[in-house]
């Protein structure tokens, strides 16, 4: 049996772990493939390719999709993209949800936590993208300094709201479908307006793909209806 090797951002994996995993089920026999998948931010992921290692099949943010196409590592023709998302802010679940409606009432709600988690600025990849944003919007409405003294960062990688079930924060601030990866995290909202940020996420073949046949089944299956529905079921808008 094939090795199917896929890298993929976990600015997906709420939705594509499980569609991975039916992929692997439904087709293995008929294609004689077993996945290997691995997950991480995007640019981690790129740099691991840029730096010599091979997948089949990538699972990247646009961006980084277009990186490798640039360079060649990325079968031509073969890239799709997938599912966009928005930046979203989660709290634990039960709490009181605060009013994020317009811009004015977010920096309300901002200055008045306690606590917020949202990725570290250099941490790379969709998440972290949302934490570069975050970090500008901040000082761009005149807030950064209060709120460096409550802010928290997960680990490299990791979902903000995770520190919302531990208590270490009172609000989470990530890609949409990051925040609904947490269990026991609920979305208040999108930022508001023209302060929301969409991340757009694509898939490709590799240049140097093995199993180009499989590769291939996996893309389609990615794009199919049910796909969609699964998508937008994790707060992903499919393309």
């Amino acid at each position: 049996m094939a090795e199917l090797k896929v890298y993929s951002t976990i600015g997906v994996r709420s939705a594509a772990e499980g569609l991975l995993a039916q992929f692997e089920e439904t087709s293995g026999h008929k294609l004689a493939i077993t996945l290997s998948i691995t997950w991480g931010t995007a640019p981690m992921l790129v740099k691991r390719i840029e730096g010599g290692e091979t997948a089949d099949v990538l699972i990247l943010s646009r961006a980084g999709i277009d990186t490798l196409l640039q360079q060649g590592k990325i079968a031509p023709g073969s890239d799709v993209t997938l599912a966009s998302s928005g930046v979203g802010i989660a709290i634990k679940a039960g709490a009181p949800k605060p009013d994020i409606s317009t811009p004015e009432a977010l920096k309300r709600t901002l200055l008045n936590a306690k606590s917020i988690a949202y990725s570290e600025p250099s941490a790379g990849g969709a998440s972290g993208a949302s934490g570069v944003y975050l970090a500008k919007l901040l000082e761009r409405m005149g807030i950064a300094d209060a709120m460096k003294p409550k802010t928290k960062y997960p680990p490299p990688g990791g979902f903000s709201a995770s520190l919302l079930i531990t208590g270490e924060a009172e609000l989470a601030v990530q890609q949409k479908p990051e925040l609904m990866h947490v269990a026991g995290a609920e979305i208040v909202g999108l930022l508001p307006g023209d302060l929301n940020v969409v991340t757009e996420f694509a898939a490709g073949i590799a240049a140097d793909s093995r199993h180009a046949e499989a590769s291939k089944a996996l893309i389609k299956m990615l794009r199919s209806a049910e796909a969609a529905a699964v998508f937008r079921s994790k707060g992903l808008d499919p393309h």
